[in-house]
This record gives structure tokens, sequence and C-alpha cells, in this order.
């Protein structure tokens, strides 16, 4: 009996255990306020307000796209670092990737992979996303720790049961989608059978596209690795296919919520413009328990979850695949995460409420590259990349939130997180080009005779308010202390002596090499914060946020020259760098800025109003007075919509700033300012929903500014693609989406 299947019987085994304590006699209230009240679960508490996404409003985006964490687009302060079309990474006021805590209905996943390939909104289709929420980084302390820039909660749809009159219930949707640049396409469905007390959800998605075009060339034409014409305008490996399908099951009773949720994801294919490698496999499997209750004192939540993944990289069609006599470079990753979370809501009186928690995760990976040839490039042995990597978090914490009076609400939190991280010995293909590992002189040999194990004691606290004297007006504000220890790759990658191997341990997108750094401590920042809130929808149909930010880190873990902490790395010169890390110090401030206003409303018209988001950040190495990596510079983005009828018809425009505050030591690269033009309409009608329009009307050429360097094809995995070019965003595409419900 395999390990799943083992796994699996244990959960469904505590299914029964919890469903026979159930009471399913009779529903006391009809579906739509127990939902209400279920809903109230989940976000009680949550008094400091927040950027949300919610699946009704961005159906018609969640329907044409294949990159969940394109939803977060238009969220004041939130950019994107481009990489596969299924894998963007969230920057939340210039702090991104492992700096986020990001949550996929409540499961605290982690990207395993040395290029950072399957971040955790690769995990869920866009289509099942039900809501997400998005928490700066003066987050609770209750909402996740080990990170310094803010929480992404991502949920799925929620549980749908039938009315306490119904019998059973039968509904759900289906969708599919066609962009002309790169003739992307995909479909899904959702459907969902339920009773008074019981809910069955199945959730599927497919998605493929070739590679996608620039507005113009910015490459010469030529051959690509298997012999095809690649043009000047087309991005090499920014194909993909992928699958994803998720099943669950909720069981309720009065005031109660028991939840099983079993994910499967598939990906055969992902190409990456901006790095050496591909995705050549991405399967993950998904367990997920969940129980909530509803008390007379307050509510009780608790989850079970554990998570597998199987991780490939090699070269795709684009790629030179064949290097000598060695075909290819096959590189795996296989990691365990398994997690717990208790979470208790005590309401002490009519001003006080007291949230105690503990959280417990413990994660296992393996990252090895197997020989390939019989050169003494990459044979005869299985290079160890990191072996039994673990990292293992144990948490408690306690918030305080109290309401002073209508207008007056504060939320203290204090969060004690302990993070033991260790490795095994590790090993190069072969002795003579990469080291004896048996050696205390060698550098494999001094990394497995060295002390490995750390052992990190991190302490988060938060401290915000709230005042809103009326419904209309609003300051929140506040104060955050956090704390993130590094990731495995950061401190356990090893081999500096050879730049083909350093430049695969790259999750920057940045064509340099890199090495891990044992004596790297944890990341503290400390955040100050303010949200000023006003709306009068009544009198002048308006809304205005101003919310200003800034964050000092001590031990911000940057790019620094391998010299510097005493390693010697392979010299290049093909403009790239092999690099190091180090703690260092930063700064990063910035302001967010968002408004809708009404411009009128008429029976022959219908409504129309204007949005508007402008962000700026800029993030600084103070210690070496250059910029911190892959900041956004200034960006807006404005719209005009109409909506009359069942159509709307929306037109936008995005403007983004030159950047030339970039990373010297990384070699970052300079992009130029532009503007972009978008057409969007929708026609809803009662069994569905028709999306269409063109992106990037005029076809304006541009660089990405979070896309990194150019490695999209060719010999990249020495020093055979130039440096200087950057990735290039897509050009016109036009775009058509059907949604049918039943």
């Amino acid at each position: 009996m395999n390990t799943l299947y083992r796994k699996k019987l244990i959960v469904l085994a505590i299914v029964a255990t919890f469903t026979s304590q159930f009471s399913f006699g009779q529903v006391q209230q009809s579906a739509s306020k127990k939902n209400q009240e279920l809903s109230q679960i989940t976000i009680r508490g949550e008094k400091i307000a927040a950027p949300n996404v919610d699946g009704e409003s961005k159906a018609g985006s969640a329907s044409i796209l294949s990159d969940t964490a394109s939803l977060l687009e238009n969220i004041p302060g939130m950019s994107l670092y481009k990489a596969g079309g299924l894998s963007s990474l969230p920057s939340l006021h210039g702090l991104a990737d492992d700096r986020l805590r990001i949550q996929v209905d409540g499961m605290n996943l982690i990207s395993g992979c040395a290029n950072h390939m399957n971040p955790p909104l690769s995990y869920i289709d866009p289509s099942n996303v039900g809501s997400i929420q998005v928490l700066n980084g003066i987050a609770p302390v209750s909402s996740g720790g080990d990170s310094i820039g803010g929480t992404i909660k991502v949920n799925s749809v929620t549980p749908v049961f039938a009315g306490k009159n119904q019998e059973s219930l039968l509904k759900g949707k289906t969708s599919i989608f066609y962009r002309s640049n790169s003739h992307a396409r995909g479909a899904n469905v959702n459907a969902n059978y339920a009773t008074p007390s019981f809910s069955l959800n199945y959730s599927g998605a497919v998605a493929k596209a070739d590679n996608y075009l620039a507005a113009k060339s910015f490459k010469l034409n030529g051959l690509s690795a298997l012999g095809s014409v690649t043009s000047g305008r087309e991005v090499g490996s920014s194909a993909y296919q992928s699958e994803n399908h998720a099943l669950g099951f909720a069981i309720r009773g009065s005031n109660q919520l028991l939840e099983l949720k079993l994910g499967l994801q598939d990906i055969p294919l992902q190409g990456f413009p901006n790095q050496r490698m591909d995705m050549t496999r991405n399967r993950s499997e998904q367990i997920n328990l969940h129980y909530r209750q509803q008390l007379e004192w307050g509510n009780v939540d608790a989850r079970i979850y554990h998570e597998h993944t199987q991780h490939r990289m090699n070269f795709s069609d684009d790629k030179q695949y064949w290097y000598g006599n060695a075909p290819g470079m096959p590189m795996e990753t296989a990691g365990h995460n398994t997690g717990a979370v208790l979470k208790v809501d005590w309401v002490l009186s009519e001003r006080d409420k007291l949230i105690l928690g503990s959280e417990l995760q413990r994660y296992r990976m393996n990252d090895w590259w197997n020989a390939s040839g019989t050169g003494m490039m990459m044979a005869p042995n299985t290079f160890i990349n990191i072996k039994d990597g673990e990292r293992n978090r144990l948490a408690i914490f306690a918030e305080w939130e109290a309401q002073w009076s209508p207008a007056w609400f504060s939320q203290l939190g204090v969060r004690s997180e302990r993070v033991r991280m260790d490795s095994g010995a590790v090993a190069g293909y072969n002795n003579m080009a990469y080291g004896d590992p048996t050696s205390t002189t060698s550098i494999p040999g001094i990394f497995n005779h060295s002390d490995r194990q750390r052992n990190d004691h991190n302490v988060d606290v938060s401290a915000v308010f709230r005042f809103a004297p009326d419904s209309n007006f609003s300051v929140d504000g506040g104060y955050a202390y956090k704390t993130r220890s590094p990731n495995l790759y950061e401190r356990y990658t090893w081999a500096n002596s050879n730049t083909m191997v350093m430049n695969m341990n790259n999750w920057f997108g940045d064509g340099n090499g890199y090495v891990g750094n044992l004596q790297l401590k944890p990341e503290i920042a400390q955040t100050l914060s303010a949200t000023i809130h006003w709306q009068n929808f009544v009198d002048s149909g308006i809304e205005f946020k101003l919310a200003p930010f800034y964050t000092r880190v001590r031990d911000y873990i940057d790019a620094v020259a391998c010299s510097s902490i005493g390693k010697i790395c392979a010299a290049r010169k093909d403009g790239f760098v092999n690099l190091s890390l180090s703690n260092q110090q930063a700064e990063l401030f910035g302001i967010d800025l968002s408004f809708e206003k009404t411009l009128a409303q008429s029976r022959d018209f219908g409504k129309i109003h204007a949005k508007g988001v402008i962000n700026y950040v800029r993030g600084e190495n103070t210690q070496t007075r250059t910029g911190l990596y892959n900041i956004m510079p200034l960006n807006a983005k404005f719209s005009l919509q109409q909506q009359i009828d069942r159509w709307t018809n929306t037109l936008e425009w995005q403007v983004v700033n030159a950047k030339s505050h970039v990373s010297e030591i990384r070699r970052e690269l300079n992009t130029s300012g532009y503007a972009l033009v978008n057409l969007r309409a929708s026609y809803d009608f009662q069994q569905g929903r028709i999306d269409f329009g063109v992106e990037n009307l005029t076809n304006r050429f541009y660089s990405l500014p979070l896309g990194g360097a150019y490695l999209g094809q060719g010999a990249t995995m020495g020093m055979g693609v130039p440096h200087g070019t950057t990735v290039p965003g897509v050009g016109r595409s036009m775009y058509v989406s059907g949604t049918w419900k039943f």
C-alpha cells in the first residue's frame, strides 16, 4: 500500500469519526442565512481594512486567466514578478516570494524548486478561487508568521448547501477561453451536489499555450534548439500546459462545519524565459482537513494538511538540449509539507476578544540532479544539491482586540516562533571536478563537516488601530515587528566552483549564479503603515484611499560578492556574475493611492464611473546605497467603465515609469517607461456570461520591469547567452471567454 493511499485512508477515518459528532436531524436555519454565519466565522476579527478579491467580482478575469497571481494586479501596492505563464510571484510594497506568507485554503505552501518555479499561488487555478485577502506588513500575528512583507490568503469556492426545504441541490458552471497571442486556450468546470447537511464539490481546469509574441523584434531571428525557426518577436520558453483537479466534501451541523479538500495538479510543461531551465513536470497531491465551530463564548478553528510535490526541470524545445554526449540536465525535487493550525477566538466581553493559537509545520525536501552523459561535466554520479533538507516551524500567538467605542478599535498581538533547519551530506557529479565529499578541504567536504543545524527563535509583534467616526471616513494604522528565517536554498546550496551549477541555483530570474550561506541570520522588519479611507457614495459617488508605508529591514538577505563572505566563486566573462548571499540593511517606503468616482448615471447611458490606482515604492540597500532587486517603478492604472443593462464596457490605461534604481551587484537591467491601452466588454445573461476584449490595443513594445533577464533560448546551461536583453511583455492579444451555469 503506497504512502499517499495510507494517508487518504487515515484522513477518511478522521472524517468518519467527526461525522458521528454531527446532528443531521434538523437544519435550524435557511441555507443563505447559515452561509452568512459561516462567512462571518471566517472574517470575524478582521476589523482592519484590507484589500479583497472575491471570486464573483473577478469572474470575468478568472475565466480568461491561467495564472492566479494575475488576479492581484489591481490591488494597491501589488506588482508581479513575471516568470512562467502559470507562476508569477506577487510582490507587496517591494517584498516578494518567501518574504510574503501565502496561504491557499489555510495551507502554508512552499516552493520546492531551486528556481522557485512552483510558488504557492500556482497550486490553485483562477477558476477555483472564491476569495483573496491581502494584508500588508502590519498584518495581525494570527494571519501567519515567518514573513516580513504581509499575508495573502487565497480560499477556494466555499461549500454550497441546499436550503432546509430542499431535498438536494445540483448546480455548477463551466467556462472556456481563448487568447490570440500564444493561442492560449483552456476550459474549467465547477460542479456542486448538496443536501441541507452535506456538500460535494468538484473543480477541474486545463490550460495550454504556445510561446507568446512581443510587439516587435527584440532579438535576431534564429533556430531553436530543435531546429525550428524562432522569429525575432517570439519569446522563447514561454509555453505551458497544466491540469488541476480539486474535490471537496463538507458536512455541517448546528454551528459546525467539517471540510475535507483533496487536490491534484499535473503540469507536464512550463517554460521560463528568465531561467536557464524549464519545468518539465510538477505533480502535487494535497489533503486538507478543516473544522470550525461557533460556540456561545467564541469560535474554534482547526486545520491539518499535507502536500507532496514532485518537481522536475530540464531544457524544453527552445533551449539547447545536447551538450557533448550529455542529453540535457535533469534536475529533480521532492517535497513533503505537513502542517496543523489551531485557533480559538474567545469573546471576553462586549468590548474585548482574545485570539489564541498555535501553528506547526514540518517540511522535508530533497534536491538532486541525475547524471547525464559520460563526461566529467555531469557524470557519473548524482549531484546532491540539498539532501534531507528539514525546515520545521512551531509557533504560538495571542491577540487582544478591543472595541473601545463605536469609532475606536485596536488590536495588539505577539507571536513566538521557533524555526529549526538542517540538511544532510552533499556531493558533486564526480570527485575530480567537484571535490571529494569526504575530504575536510574540498568544497563539498567542508560543507559536510560543518554544523548545519540552525535554530532560530523569532518574535513578531503587531499593534494596529482603526478610527472610524462615521461610515464615510476611517483611518487604519499601526506598527509591526516581523521576522523571517532563510529558506533551505538560501542556507544550504553549497557549490561555488562551477558556473554551470551556480546558474542552476537561481530563484531571482536575473541570469546570475548563486551559492547559499550557512551563516545567514533571520530578517527582521519594522513597518509603519496607515490607510486613510474616505467615501461618499450617496452625495458624490466617490471613494478615496491613501496609504503611506515605511519598512526598515535588519539583516536583509541580499546578493553580495562571494569574496565578501570568504568564498571563492568561479569567474565568468559573459556579463552575468556569480554571487552569494549575506545579511545587509535595507529600507523600503512609498505610497498607494486609489479612487473611484461615479461620473454619470442615466437610463440612456447607464452608469459610468472612473477608477484609478497609483503605486510608488522605493527600496534601497542602505549599506551599499544601491537599489534593491526587482522594485516596481512608479506605476498607475486608470479605467473608465460603463454599465448598461447586461453590458459592462471598460477602457483601461496602464502607465509605468522607467526603472533605473536597480541592484548594481546583480547587474540588474534598466527598463524604459511605457503605456498600454486595454479594451474589455462583458455580457451577462441568466445562464452565463461572455467576456471579450483586446489587451495592448496599440501593440506597444515594452520590457517587463520585473521580468528579469531573457534566457529563453540557446545554450543556457553555461555562458552561451549574452547579457543585456530584458524579457518583453505580450504584444496585442484578443481574448474571448464564455461561462455557462447549470
